[in-house]
């Protein structure tokens, strides 16, 4: 999309822009979503302050910002002519300047932070991940339509993407011939390993790994589920990105999560850096990563049983036209790691 902007527009965007602590934040928001609080803690300014900077921007639509809960997050848009402006004005920023550096080192700190949080939550209830995930809508309903969606395969790699206890390898396994599980949290991978062993499944590895940066050569997976896993990232569509990444030609991507909700609670108890995703916030994402989003399924606990519980969202999309499990089988020769 052009950048360029009607006279009256350009101004208010010049003028949004034209003030050292804004800079420094449209930098930040270049980067990735971030709240008030984040950016207290980045710039070491107060809430009002930074508040103020951010209505400003927003109104000249150099950012967006979205609602979720009690948060509210902010970003410059891709796709916008405002975000594409702000992009312009900060590739005339000079990359070596030691303020802004400094700011993205913080930045980096303050997710670390985040990551930490869900990892220390992981730790303490990786032997009751499974109970814990039945807080939603019956997880059985959920696996048949997950087993519906993904297609039938086979699928020559298949690769869950924050594994947890593997459940996801074992409800595929009938349906690929080499399973690839990855976590980050250690104690997760030890429980999934000594469960999947016990399950007699020797296609199947689990490996320590960032979901942001996979060791895992390009258009190597056939298959790839995300499976409740989004909501516990500071940037789910960097993860996703990656994802889209290893997809093979005529690969699916799977990706199942909550649907929007406004259980505060879950942060506090639970870890969630997100309240739910719109169907419309995911298939951006997956249209950003080059893929084409497919089928779209929410399931909603009955109304008898739905106090406290929550819906779910199914979202499929697909690499390319040919439908996954339908090449010719080619996985002898591929590489899982990356030189």
């Amino acid at each position: 999309m052009s950048a360029i902007l009607p006279s009256r527009d350009l101004v208010a965007a010049l003028k949004a822009a034209a003030e050292p602590t804004r800079l420094r934040i449209l930098k930040l928001l270049a980067g990735g979503e971030l709240n008030v609080k984040d950016l207290t803690q980045i710039l070491g300014q107060s809430q009002p302050r930074i508040s103020r900077h951010l209505k400003l921007m927003n109104e000249a639509g150099l950012i967006d910002r979205f609602r979720e809960g009690s948060w509210v997050y902010f970003y410059v848009a891709d796709g916008t002519r405002g975000g594409e402006f702000a992009r312009r004005i900060l590739d005339a920023a000079d990359p070596a300047c030691p303020v802004l550096a400094r700011d993205q080192e913080r930045a980096r700190v303050v997710k670390r932070e985040r990551e930490a949080t869900a990892q220390a939550f992981f730790e303490a209830h990786a032997a009751d991940w499974d109970r814990i995930r039945a807080f939603h809508v019956a997880e059985v309903e959920v696996e048949a339509a997950m087993r519906e969606m993904l297609g039938e395969g086979p699928f020559d790699l298949l690769l869950d993407l924050g594994t947890g206890t593997g459940r996801i390898l074992e409800l595929f396994a009938d349906r690929y011939g080499q399973g690839l599980g990855i976590d980050l949290n250690q104690a997760m991978l030890a429980y999934a390993r000594s469960k999947l062993s016990g399950a007699g499944l020797d296609a199947v590895q689990v490996r320590h790994g960032d979901l942001y940066n996979l060791a895992i050569e390009d258009g190597s997976a056939d298959a790839v589920v995300m499976h409740q896993v989004l909501h516990f990232l500071s940037d789910p569509s960097r993860a996703i990105d990656e994802a889209a990444r290893v997809l093979a030609p005529g690969g699916r991507l799977m990706i199942v999560d909550f649907a929007p909700h406004e259980m505060e609670e879950l942060r506090d108890r639970f870890a969630h850096e997100r309240l739910g995703f719109s169907g419309q916030q995911i298939e951006d994402w997956m249209r950003g990563s080059g893929l084409k989003p497919g089928k779209t399924r929410t399931l909603t606990p009955p109304v008898a049983d739905a106090a406290g519980r929550l819906s779910v969202t199914i979202w499929t999309a697909d690499n390319g036209a040919q439908s996954p499990g339908l090449r010719k089988a080619a996985s002898g020769n591929r590489k899982l790691e990356r030189a």
